[in-house]
């Protein structure tokens, strides 16, 4: 049989903990601080902060803007990207990346962005589920820094080489689909062979 004064010293225990729950709030979960770009055994890290400030007043900093001058973009554009907003209803969006299709598409991506040292299915395609429906529940739509703040891992790794092959079949189906657009498909709209 418990005793009285042992229930009691349990009950007051729980209102405590309760109390307590309460009173404080959860830490913020862990969110990206650096973008890792990572080919083979080079490594170079983006603050999440310079890509924030970016996106904010359209000027780049630091490694970034070195990054752009590289590249040749201008800083506005790319602002502009990283602020496109994606609209995706909540719930429908956490189903869509449930299905079949949806896991097929997470994990391509997560071939591409992983946890700096998991790049394991296992642990990137949670995080970049996470990360979309973080971020989607954050701010009512996504954007890229919403993503990256969302993001539940500190550095976010960024494979170069898949990212490029990625790109590259993008653009050639996108040439593909313009040569068949064009000129060959003429004639047969005329009804010319």
């Amino acid at each position: 049989m418990v005793s009285l004064r042992r229930c009691r010293r349990s009950v007051l225990g729980f209102v405590a903990a309760t109390g307590l729950a309460i009173g404080c709030p959860t830490p913020k979960a862990m969110a990206a601080v650096d973008i890792a770009l990572v080919s083979g055994g080079f490594r170079r890290s983006i603050p999440v902060k310079e890509i924030e400030h970016l996106a904010e007043t359209g000027e780049a900093i630091g490694l970034l803007e070195d990054l752009l001058a590289i590249s040749g973009q201008k800083p506005e554009e790319v602002a502009k990207l990283l602020n496109q907003k994606l609209e995706l209803p909540l719930v429908l969006t956490s189903r869509l990346i449930n299905t079949r299709i949806g896991d097929a598409i997470v994990h391509r991506v997560g071939k591409i962005i992983y946890p700096i040292y998991s790049p394991s299915p296992d642990v990137s395609v949670p995080a970049i589920r996470a990360g979309v429906i973080n971020g989607l529940q954050e701010a009512g739509g996504l954007t890229a820094v919403n993503f990256l703040k969302s993001y539940p891992n500190e550095v976010m790794a960024v494979n170069l080489p898949a990212l490029f092959g990625v790109i590259e079949k993008a653009q050639s189906i996108a040439g593909l689909v313009q040569f068949f657009s064009d000129s060959p498909l003429d004639g047969l709209k005329d009804g010319n062979p």
